[in-house]
């Protein structure tokens, strides 16, 4: 019995080891194959003709589906910024800066995630979807058939319109989180307009600024190439779409985090912080 356990126990570990493998083949094949459509989407940003009207279409509809939501997300974080960096700008003495610390946080930081999200979720799921959907009905091996190539006719106006609009988000969200945390420290812990307006450029610079839009440029490609990468291979049908749609959106959240982890360590290497 002894021995049939460790048999039963070895067969079993020898299962999962597998198993374990194979996940990791699994995610290094899926990895490999986003990249390869990554090198595709640029060479297909210089192939002629260009889509300039699928272009213009996506980047009208990724704009329609994320302008409110980014503004209506921009107003209260702007607030709890203001509110937390002036708390602790005051348990230091140092009220003079507390517009500084606000417009700081939301520019350098803030903005590029909050418009990162708001791309991934609401503009990568489209994405997705829509490409998960002509997937599955067959029209992109439709496309190859007649000598068409799906990713310079569909994919990439839609990462280009992701990314163009992931700039323009980023701006949007910055000057209304701005506005946000400069109502709340006027009205909620008694600053003074003239304080928080002149405190702008103790901290703040331009290259923040510079370096928040290279920021929203990039997540707008990540997420533009995933979302394209999911929705163009779903498995099972119509509920494969919805996995793939799922699946993108996480992944997407993933690789944005890491992305800005590393991007902002480059800023802070190359960048050095104003008055030092």
């Amino acid at each position: 019995m002894a021995e049939g356990s460790a048999q039963q126990s070895q067969t079993a570990s020898g299962l999962s080891a597998a198993d374990v493998g194979g996940g990791a083949r699994t995610a290094v094949g899926a990895a490999g194959s986003v990249f390869r459509l990554f090198v595709e989407v640029i060479r297909g940003l210089f192939k002629r003709p260009f889509q300039f009207r699928e272009f213009i279409d996506q980047t009208w509809f990724i704009a329609s589906v994320t302008i409110l939501p980014s503004a209506f997300v921009a107003i209260p974080f702007g607030a709890v910024v203001a509110m937390q960096t002036g708390s602790l700008v005051q348990q230091l003495g140092a009220e003079a800066y507390t517009g500084a610390t606000g417009v700081l946080a939301v520019v350098q930081q803030g903005a590029p995630l909050v418009t990162s999200l708001l791309i991934a979720g609401a503009a990568g799921s489209a994405v997705a979807a829509d490409l998960g959907a002509r997937t599955i009905r067959e029209e992109l091996d439709a496309m190859r058939v007649l000598g068409i190539d799906p990713v310079q006719r569909l994919v990439v106006p839609r990462v280009l319109g992701m990314m163009l609009v992931a700039v323009l988000l980023n701006g949007l969200v910055s000057i209304v989180g701005i506005a946000g945390g400069y109502v709340f420290n006027i009205m909620l812990q008694g600053g003074t307009p003239g304080a928080y307006l002149m405190s702008f450029g103790a901290l703040a610079q331009l290259a923040d600024f510079v370096m928040a839009s290279i920021k929203a440029l990039v997540f707008g490609l990540i997420a533009g190439v995933v979302a394209a990468y999911c929705g163009m291979n779903p498995k099972g049908g119509p509920k494969g779409v919805g996995d793939a749609v799922n699946l993108g959106v996480v992944v997407t959240f993933l690789l944005l985090f890491f992305a800005n982890l590393i991007l902002t360590a480059m800023y802070l290497q190359i960048v050095p912080p104003k008055g030092s």
